[in-house]
């Protein structure tokens, strides 16, 4: 059993080499992440490893576990301690190599494992490490998992035990790529942009692609954890710039851009427009319900408000529920309500059966889209795009606060709108019409402009969107209304980028 964790212990000293450092900020509400070296060290990441394993013959479940991890240059190690944690506490693990993150939940299904846990900081600066996890196909922890794990590894509550064994799976990249690819070949001859950012999806979806019928232009496939051009994150501007550049300079029928470890997808039409993920849904459930064939899709507070508005969803028959940021929930609340499909502003997306398993993978994003695409066999992705209504849109903006100050920050801001709400208050010059608190605040004026602000549940920042369907001035004017209520906070500090 090990010593407690350390949430500080001074690198370069004999405490360091023997004692688990395990910052307490790092348990997230889905997943963990942390600066290696700074924040875990390696024994504790063994402690981490440990715990899960407790956890897990908590939960009662078979404990036989899937792990993997993304490129960068330190997670195998980061793994292979990982692996030591839980084989001391008795798991079988199946090791399935450098991976994406689907590619792990999918040899959860393959190799009939229950059990996941999966070493990636995603999108996350160099420096991050975390792990992805879950012990129930196709969910990942959610916050009561997340919270006893954190009592289990900080209180030091993991106990070993006996059976732990481990077995590496050769091949199995082949084995993920051959399931994407065995479906009809497209009838269109699509010319896609595959663009990685360097990360781990370039070792993968240019092949996925190819094997189904696209014509590939790579960008920025090769791996390389430096990261040299920019963070594979395809909410970041500059990464989706690149590939409005890449599918102008080829005359491309579509951008893909998928973020470090495989899960998300960013979309950019012909014309060279960044298409928001949450628009990018609208279209792929407009194309699937097509003939009023309806159906319930599950949308994270960011996305816009077309959902509720657009009126093809509506004639569909399309119905729609609004539910909390985060992977681990869109998921969650997907199979809760048996969903067609989920959706989140940043790119996660979750296909139920037949077309997926419930869990979000950038690679079979990509798919539906050209598959959309091939459908629609007359139309371009831009022609998509300027069916829909229109609106004015942020892009996701993260202004910095501290882990530790975030939370209470955001409920503060909660308290302002409901108050102003009850007593008569307006925002942005105009009544409010809605609230939606279930994640943050998404205040809306009545003229359907809204923001939203939240607490970003993997990084240090709170989380700030603007939309209005009336005009670019209205979007800046809820922005200028919400940002003075969050400048009511000196903790907030500046934005990654702004409107």
């Amino acid at each position: 059993m090990f010593l407690k964790p350390k949430a500080s212990i001074q690198p370069n000293t004999y405490e360091y080499e023997t004692t688990p450092l395990v910052k307490p900020t790092g348990f997230r509400e889905y997943d963990a992440r942390w600066l290696l070296e700074k924040e875990i060290n390696l024994i504790g990441v063994q402690a981490l490893g440990l715990g899960m394993a407790t956890l897990f013959h908590e939960l009662g479940v078979r404990p036989d576990i899937v792990v993997g991890h993304d490129f960068r240059g330190y997670s195998m190690s980061v793994k292979a301690a990982l692996t030591s944690g839980l084989m001391a506490g008795g798991m079988r693990v199946h090791d399935v190599g450098l991976a994406l993150s689907p590619m792990a939940y999918f040899a959860q299904f393959e190799l009939d494992c229950p059990c996941v846990a999966m070493v990636t900081a995603s999108h996350n600066d160099n420096g991050w490490t975390g792990v992805k996890m879950g012990a129930a196909r196709p969910l990942t922890f959610g916050p009561d998992e997340m919270s006893r794990l954190k009592e289990i590894v900080l209180e030091g509550k993991s106990k070993t035990k006996e059976g732990g064994s481990f077995k590496f799976i050769p091949g199995f990249a082949e084995r993920y790529m051959a399931d994407l690819a065995n479906r009809p070949k497209l009838k269109r001859k699509l010319k896609v942009i595959a663009a990685c950012g360097n990360g781990t999806a370039g070792a993968f979806a240019p092949k996925v692609l190819e094997a189904i019928g696209c014509e590939v232009v790579p960008l920025d496939t090769e791996l390389d954890h430096t990261f040299p051009k920019y963070n594979p994150n395809p909410e970041d501007l500059k990464m989706l710039h690149a590939v409005r550049d890449a599918v102008l300079a080829h005359k491309a029928d579509v951008g893909l851009a998928f973020d470090g470890d495989g899960d998300r997808c960013g979309v950019v039409d012909d014309l060279g427009e960044e298409i928001f993920a949450d628009k990018v849904g609208v279209m792929l459930a407009r194309d699937i319900s097509a003939g009023g064939k309806g159906g319930q899709f599950i949308v994270d507070v960011k996305s816009t408000g077309l959902w509720l508005t657009d009126p093809v969803l509506k004639e569909n028959g399309v119905k729609v529920d609004f539910w909390k940021t985060g992977h681990s929930y869109i998921k969650r609340r997907s199979a809760e309500l048996k969903a067609v499909a989920g959706f989140e502003k940043s790119g996660h997306f979750f296909f139920g059966p037949p077309f997926g398993r419930g869990y979000d993978d950038g690679l079979l994003s990509a798919i539906a889209v050209c598959e959309m695409l091939d459908r629609n066999s007359g139309k371009k992705m831009s022609d998509l795009r300027l069916a829909l209504p229109r609106t004015w849109q942020s892009p996701t903006m993260s202004p910095h606060c501290d882990d530790e100050k975030k939370y209470g920050i955001v409920e503060k801001i909660v308290q302002h709108f409901e108050a102003a709400k009850t007593n008569g208050g307006k925002v942005s010059g105009q009544p409010i019409r809605d609230l939606v608190t279930v994640n943050g605040v998404r205040v809306t004026a009545e003229d359907g402009t809204w923001g939203l602000v939240r607490a970003s549940s993997n990084k240090p920042e709170l989380v700030v969107v603007v939309e209005s369907p009336v005009s670019e001035a209205r979007m800046k004017e809820m922005f200028a209304a919400v940002d003075a209520v969050i400048r009511t906070h000196p903790e907030v500090g500046e934005y990654n980028q702004k409107i």
